[in-house]
C-alpha cells in the first residue's frame, strides 16, 4: 500500500510539474511575442500554403495576446495534468497526435488569408481523449474520470461549431478528433486474468 501511494504522489507530481511548466512556457513565449512587436505570431498556421505545414507545432504553442494564453492556460493545465497522471510518455504522444491534427485540419480548411495559433486545438484534443479512453482501455475508473470531465468541462463543445467570432472552431473540431484518435492509437493494452488468460 505504501508503495502504491508513493508511486501515485510520484506521478502526481511529475504530471504537475511537466504541466507548470508547459503553462509557464506559454506565458513566457507571449510575453517575448509582445516585446517584439507579435514577431511570433507570422508562426501561426496560414491554410493551404506547403510552407505553413512548419508551423503546425509551434501555432500550438503561440497567442494572439494575453487573453488568449490565460484562456487556455486553466483548461490546459487542468486537462493535461489528468491525462498525465498515468504515463507523461503516454501524455506527449497524445498531445503529439493532438498537434498534428488539430493543425492539419486547419491547414486543410480554415478560410483564406487567416492565420490560426494557441493552444485550444489541444485542449479540445486533451477533453476529447479523457472523454473515450476510459471506454477504448476498458478501465472503469479512466471512464467514471471521462465523465466527470464531460460534466465540468461539457460546454467546449460549442466550441466545435462554426462562428462568425473570429475563433477557430476548425482548430476546436480536429483537435477534438485528434483526442479521440489518440486514445485509439494509444489504447493500453487489455490487463491479463489470473492464470494468464487476457480481458478483452
Amino acid at each position: 500500500m505504501t508503495t502504491a501511494r508513493t508511486g501515485a504522489a510520484a506521478r502526481a507530481t511529475t504530471a504537475g510539474a511537466v504541466m507548470l511548466i508547459w503553462v509557464a512556457l506559454l506565458w513566457l513565449l507571449e510575453a517575448v511575442d509582445t516585446m517584439t512587436g507579435h514577431a511570433l505570431d507570422t508562426h501561426g498556421v496560414s491554410p493551404r500554403e506547403p510552407a505553413e505545414l512548419l508551423d503546425v507545432v509551434p501555432a500550438a504553442f503561440l497567442h494572439a495576446d494575453w487573453e488568449h494564453v490565460a484562456s487556455n492556460s486553466v483548461p490546459l493545465l487542468v486537462l493535461g495534468f489528468i491525462a498525465a497522471l498515468a504515463s507523461v510518455r503516454r501524455f506527449a504522444a497524445v498531445v503529439l497526435v493532438v498537434i498534428l491534427t488539430s493543425g492539419l485540419g486547419v491547414w486543410l480548411t480554415a478560410p483564406d488569408h487567416t492565420v490560426t495559433l494557441g493552444a485550444s486545438g489541444v485542449v479540445f484534443g486533451l477533453f476529447g481523449y479523457l472523454l473515450v479512453r476510459g471506454f477504448v482501455d476498458r478501465r472503469p475508473l479512466d471512464v467514471v474520470v471521462g465523465l466527470v470531465v464531460a460534466a465540468v468541462y461539457g460546454s467546449l463543445l460549442w466550441g466545435v461549431l462554426p462562428t462568425g467570432s473570429g475563433i477557430s472552431w476548425q482548430a476546436h473540431l480536429f483537435g477534438l478528433l485528434g483526442g479521440v484518435l489518440a486514445a485509439f492509437v494509444l489504447r493500453r493494452p487489455p490487463r491479463p486474468r489470473p492464470g494468464g488468460r487476457l480481458t478483452v
